[in-house]
């Protein structure tokens, strides 16, 4: 008989475990794959965007569904406490571009190795390759099952991952166990996700990278999302940055009428661009439209842009037209990129929907269905922009559902 059993062993998992082992409880964590943290193992490209830097008043604006659930478990460890925690116990990390807080190394593995270390100083018992196969209540708590073995635990944490990127483990395990318990589960869907664009003027710029851009997702001329940052075009659409947060917005299984404009200066108003443009025609009035283009735009975008908003790339700069020029600017500050869905849930960086947040005490993480049962990290419907957020939500909800266990 063990006092926690914690399903799943990816940051929430980890850190679940973690504070309840720290409590002095006897703690089991079971792990189906042959290693801890192995979706965390490539999250951030390899390098792990452990946290974000931002005041914590700050971290709501970042998280795109239910983000009051988190209050409790944000404050219980907050982005501070994480980072001190991994300092102290031999991982420096550093700040980045937006606030983004990767270990010193770059390396995730240091990460999932730091966590290890902790697992093992609060005694925590540790089974890989153990896939959970049933979970239901006891007379005396609740009996989970492997295909090896059983275990009677007092209380379970549930922590077994979303849906998305299921090579990892991630699929979708802790959705039927959480609904054994009568808990509804809304529609896991794929979220942090590469849109596909209608058409093919991306794969012909397919590789280039833009920084500096604004990115605005549209449907049904409502605007979902808007910001600056860097994006990616690719063989089959749009990625990077700007592009995952917008999918953030967007629902998966209703993509009609999609589309995201791409504002290339946004530093300029078209005032201040019309009058650039005046100026550069004006040096360069014997010049083609597309030599003074190459000045505007990264070369291998000039004629695909050219030919996409209908000019021509061969054009005498004197000889363009008001009505000619307009269009430019147009071009230049709004360009529009028909959006015809997104990837799928094995290029999902976290996933949608979950647990539903009403049935969970957000001040604990236990069921209201379900005494001694909790719930922590991807599996909730929680969920948030890139930049650490998500991480984050994984390490509190975690640490709070363990905590939590070891105290009621």
């Amino acid at each position: 008989m063990t006092d926690i059993l914690v399903i799943g062993g990816g940051p929430a998992g980890m850190m679940a475990a973690i504070a309840a082992g720290q409590s002095g409880k006897r703690v089991l964590l079971l792990e189906k794959n042959e290693k801890l943290g192995k979706k965390l193992f490539i999250t951030g490209k390899g390098r792990c965007n452990i946290t974000n830097a931002c005041d914590l008043e700050d971290f709501p604006k970042n998280i795109v569904r239910n983000p009051k659930f988190l209050f409790s478990a944000f404050y219980s460890l907050t982005n501070d406490m994480l980072v001190s925690m991994l300092n102290e116990n031999g991982l420096p990390t550093k700040v980045e571009r937006g606030g983004r807080v990767f270990p010193v190394s770059d390396k995730s593995n240091d990460v999932i190795r730091c966590l290890t270390s902790l697992l093992h100083k609060a005694n925590v018992a540790i089974r890989l390759n153990s896939a959970v196969k049933e979970l239901k209540s006891s007379s005396n708590g609740f009996l989970v099952r492997t295909e090896k073995e059983s275990f009677l635990a007092n209380k379970v944490i549930l922590a077994s991952g979303g849906a998305s990127y299921p090579v990892t483990g991630s699929t979708g395990d802790g959705y039927r166990f959480a609904q054994a318990f009568h808990h509804e589960i809304i529609p896991p869907a794929a979220s942090l996700v590469p849109l596909v664009e209608k058409g093919d003027f991306c794969s012909q710029v397919q590789g280039l990278s833009l920084k500096n851009v604004t990115f605005t997702l549209y449907q049904n001329n409502k605007k979902l999302f808007g910001d600056l940052g860097e994006m990616l075009f690719t063989h089959f659409g749009l990625s990077g940055p700007l592009v995952l947060s917008a999918s953030a917005y967007l629902n998966s299984r209703e993509t009609q009428n999609v589309c995201g404009v791409i504002d290339f200066k946004p530093a300029l108003s078209n005032e201040k661009l019309d009058a650039r443009l005046l100026r550069d025609f004006d040096v360069n009035k014997n010049k083609q439209l597309k030599n003074v283009a190459s000045g505007l735009l990264p070369a291998k975008l000039v004629l695909p842009f050219l030919h996409k908003i209908g000019l021509d790339p061969a054009l005498p700069i004197h000889s363009i037209t008001k009505t000619q020029r307009e269009k430019l600017i147009h071009g230049l500050k709004a360009f529009e990129i028909p959006i015809a869905g997104v990837r799928g849930m094995d290029e999902a960086i976290i996933t949608r929907g979950g647990v539903k947040t009403a049935q969970v005490n957000p001040s604990t993480m236990e069921s209201k269905l379900m005494p001694g049962l909790y719930f922590a990290g991807e599996l909730l419907d929680v969920d948030a922009l890139t930049g650490g957020f998500n991480l984050q939500i994984a390490f509190s909800t975690g640490f709070l559902a363990g905590l939590s266990a070891a105290e009621q």
